[in-house]
């Protein structure tokens, strides 16, 4: 079977999947776009426009929504909100330090999450200023919101708005192992998820590509509601040769051919995409040893064989939401996730179509649809 055989099948594979929701899924997906795209796309103009580098050979001009503001806050005071940045209140570590817990001052009842990042070394401090710089310059119901930052000779401070429920990653495969999380709120998390790319894709002027989605880099609310965080290795698209750009990311979730070749687009955002979709779906991580005498191996690899098969895939979805799930929404999300996770990137969909898959498979008053509107 050639390559275009091969893309035939696929295609027919999602088409056969969404026939009986077909109907539905365009007068949903209608009330999506008028509600929630209409006034999303926002050209550069004056009043938008921001300088994403200080370096005067690299300045970018970059057209969102703009945040309101973000603060440049006292180190001490935050310093004092960590009881000294103290192990109790660490809610999680990163590459280049953990993230903690605090209460501001002088109210005391607002808690928000502060990102210590002690490492000097220009990665660390380009990782900063990247995310600051992004970060202060857009907002979305599904990305994560900045409220402030702080310098102190070597140390760097990012503050963020608090997410009770923490990561995707510690739902899924921490002590709770996903119990918090049945069928239908798994896939409002991968709708949130695709807004927020989406937003990035197609309503930023240049486009952002994340570079770094995982399920630890996806943040949950007090109601579960998703949000994109961790920009520190975002790009614009369009702003860089990014044919030779070197690999980053995380193994597991990056795409061969951006791991293999360096080649960066945004499909490689919708790889990473499919690579968590798979492990809402099946519970598993992207990486796994099956025993202890054996290779690694990627959930990727051990899934798409499966995903194709109607009579094996019921046997490898995640026991906590097996029995409680539409086959025919089954059918169709792993029809969506064998796409996003195809070697040829060109095979892979666009996230605008990835919404339009996953709309009609969310209850409406679980979807929380929200108009951005401009400034």
């Amino acid at each position: 079977m050639d390559s275009k055989q091969q893309k035939a099948v696929l295609i027919a594979v999602v088409i056969c999947g969404s026939t009986a929701l077909g109907v539905g899924a365009l007068i949903v997906f209608y009330a999506y776009y008028r509600n929630y795209c209409r006034d999303k796309s926002y050209h550069l103009r004056p009043e938008h426009a921001v300088v994403l580098s200080s370096d005067k050979n690299k300045m970018m001009l970059m057209s969102c929504r703009r945040k309101t503001h973000v603060s440049m806050m006292e180190y001490k005071g935050l310093e004092s909100a960590t009881d000294h940045f103290s192990d109790t209140n660490i809610l999680g570590a990163g590459g280049f330090g953990c993230v903690y817990q605090a209460n501001l001052l002088p109210a005391g009842n607002l808690s928000v999450a502060v990102k210590k990042i002690s490492d000097a070394t220009d990665h660390a401090v380009t990782q900063f200023q990247t995310e600051l710089e992004l970060l202060s310059n857009i907002q979305h119901p599904n990305i994560v919101t900045l409220l402030g930052y702080s310098i102190h000779a070597e140390t760097r401070l990012l503050i963020y708005e608090l997410m009770q429920n923490g990561s995707l990653e510690t739902q899924l495969h921490g002590p709770s192992r996903g119990s918090a999380l049945p069928w239908h709120l798994r896939i409002k998390i991968a709708l949130d998820v695709a807004r927020g790319l989406e937003y990035l894709h197609k309503h930023c002027h240049p486009p952002v590509i994340h570079r770094d989605l995982k399920s630890s880099n996806i943040l949950l609310d007090s109601n579960f509601n998703a949000k994109l965080s961790d920009f520190g290795l975002a790009i614009l698209d369009g702003t860089q040769n990014k044919s030779h750009i070197k690999p980053s990311g995380t193994l597991g979730y990056v795409a061969p051919e951006y791991l293999l070749d360096g080649k960066l687009t945004d499909k490689s955002d919708v790889y990473a995409f499919g690579v968590v979709l798979l492990e809402l779906l099946l519970g598993r991580k992207p990486m796994e040893r099956p025993a202890p005498a054996q290779c690694q191996s990627t959930v990727v690899s051990w899934a798409m064989p499966q995903l194709t098969d109607r009579t094996k895939l019921p046997n490898i979805v995640d026991p906590v939401i097996r029995n409680s799930m539409d086959m025919n929404h089954l059918y169709q999300v792993a029809a969506v996730a064998l796409l996003c996770i195809q070697p040829e990137p060109s095979y892979r969909p666009l996230i605008a179509d990835i919404l339009l898959s996953l709309v009609p498979l969310v209850p409406v008053e679980m979807q929380n649809l929200c108009t951005v509107k401009a400034n």
